[in-house]
């Protein structure tokens, strides 16, 4: 059983963007506090009233969050 959902934040033009990979959810948030806040949401709606056993995922799983940073030139 998964004890970790995990997360790929990227930066758009005006937007952070999360994608789970474990779940088929997806939110976005103007700052990193938002998309947060958001995912936590949206996460919990998905898994609401859901057997966690029967999608893989251990009880109170954590959520990990991976992002990709731009390159910087020196």
């Amino acid at each position: 059983m998964k004890k970790i959902i995990q997360v790929h934040v990227s930066k758009g033009e005006r937007y952070y963007v999360g994608e789970c990979i474990d779940l088929p959810v997806v939110t976005q948030g103007e700052t990193l506090d938002e998309l947060a806040k958001n995912l936590q949401e949206a996460i919990a709606l998905h898994l609401e009233g859901e057997d966690l056993g029967e999608m893989g995922l251990a009880p109170n799983p954590s959520v990990l969050v991976s992002f990709e940073l731009e390159p910087v030139h020196a």
